[in-house]
């Protein structure tokens, strides 16, 4: 197991302490790094998939408003 020194405002750990009283901080700690490590794969993982409909609707030809219409009302009861 490895040792991680932070520096935080004294605030934050006094908040911290407080609202973690009863339990293990080193616990605490190691999970909300885990959820900050997720968080920031999903947003990696967002970013990617934004890219790639950006990508593919440049891509794509521009329809006229008469096609975008027709295209809305097909199928309409």
């Amino acid at each position: 197991m490895a040792t991680v020194n932070f520096s935080v405002p004294d605030e934050v750990k006094e908040q911290f302490n407080r609202a973690f009283a009863r339990e293990n901080k080193s616990s605490v700690v190691a999970r909300l790094m885990m959820q900050a490590v997720e968080e920031r794969k999903l947003l990696r993982t967002r970013a990617r998939a934004i890219d790639a409909l950006l990508k593919w609707r440049r891509a794509r030809k521009p329809i006229t408003i008469k096609q975008f219409r027709e295209a809305r009302l097909a199928g309409r009861p």
